[in-house]
């Protein structure tokens, strides 16, 4: 049975209010708001019938502190009241309240008047978890088609193993432990990391367009060799920029083509695709830059045996403010440990 508190200074409204609706509801009232105030740290209900003039705190000040305490704010308020002017109305709609109640109030009108406020408040519910549900499938979705293009890339070049998921992991240390010491935190607090790092398994999509023979030849690559596979930057934006023009400018689109995009890009302005430098690259892609680099280092390839995790450490701390973004390296030095944790796995 769903629970209303009513708060009123006047008993007799009080024992009107309760007789007509408590068939239906489990009916509690107050004859001040600091009454029902002490009781909200203990119940919460689905429904306030709030007076608004009452000598101790009046209806508006009592508004003010639910809307103010996060474990209230989202309990509906209705305002009885016998003053049915504009400004009064203005007043607490502004303020959030989701009806008023002309006193004096016939029974019938108030049990209806709150059954379908109620009924409403009820379709929201199923509504905001309907919702919910196809947020989760959606990101599910894109979860796995983010697997299923890396796993594509992956089995093709044979040098990574399991990279894509490794940097990954990486990532979600990076960026928890910058919001932890508030690095970038205008921008930070603007990022979905659950999307960010599903959508960093596409980083190096592009790769997809180079040819097996590159991107499995033992030994160093030429110069002329070299330069085909850094165009895996570009081509994976185009491959995720087709995407968005079939469906549409997603965040989790949006996270991957910049990801692929200025992941190789350098501090310094030396790397590529686009040579910028410092704060011109995207933040996202100076953070996927340390945790790409550190899983290369770390890893064996046909052209050169894995590094340590203590000397790959050493050259990321080298090229601070030269390859990386100093401040980024820095929260990297407090969390080495734990990309080698990942390292391992």
């Amino acid at each position: 049975m769903k629970k209303i508190f009513i708060v009123d200074d006047n008993s007799a409204n009080l024992l009107m209010a309760d007789d007509v609706l408590s068939d239906y509801y489990d009916v509690i009232t107050f004859l001040s708001a600091p009454t029902m105030f002490e009781l909200l740290q203990n119940i919460i209900p689905d429904l306030i019938l709030l007076d608004i003039m009452m000598p101790e705190m009046d209806g508006f000040a009592a508004l003010k502190l639910l809307k103010a305490n996060p474990r209230y704010a989202d309990i509906p308020v209705m305002f009885l009241t016998g003053k049915n002017d504009a400004d009064t109305e203005a007043r607490g709609f502004e303020m959030g309240v989701m009806d008023f109640i002309a006193k004096p109030f016939s029974g019938p009108v108030l049990l209806n008047r709150i059954k379908k406020h109620l009924m409403l408040e009820n379709i929201i519910a199923d509504r905001t978890e309907e919702l919910k549900k196809r947020s989760e499938k959606l990101l599910r979705l894109q979860g796995n088609m983010a697997s299923v293009l890396a796993t594509m890339v992956e089995s093709r070049d044979k040098l990574t193993g399991k990279h894509i998921e490794r940097t990954a992991a990486y990532l979600e240390i990076l960026i928890s432990a910058m919001m932890n010491k508030g690095l970038y935190k205008d921008e930070l607090i603007k990022w979905d990391v659950d999307l960010i790092t599903s959508s960093a398994r596409l980083h190096d999509l592009g790769k997809i367009v180079v040819s097996d023979l590159l991107l499995n030849k033992p030994g160093k690559l030429t110069s002329e060799e070299f330069e085909i596979i850094k165009t895996h930057s570009n081509e994976g934006e185009n491959i995720i920029d087709d995407i968005i023009d079939g469906s549409g400018d997603e965040d989790f689109l949006v996270y991957a083509k910049i990801c692929a995009g200025s992941h190789h890009e350098k501090w310094d302005g030396s790397g590529y695709p686009r040579g910028l430098a410092g704060e011109e690259i995207p933040l996202l892609g100076r953070v996927m830059a340390i945790a790409d680099v550190y899983d290369a280092l770390v890893s064996k390839r046909t052209y050169k045996e894995a590094y340590s995790h203590d000397e790959s450490v050493e050259i990321i701390a080298e090229n601070k403010g030269l390859h990386f973004d100093p401040h980024i390296v820095d929260i990297f030095m407090d969390v080495e440990s734990l990309f080698k944790k990942v390292a391992v796995l």
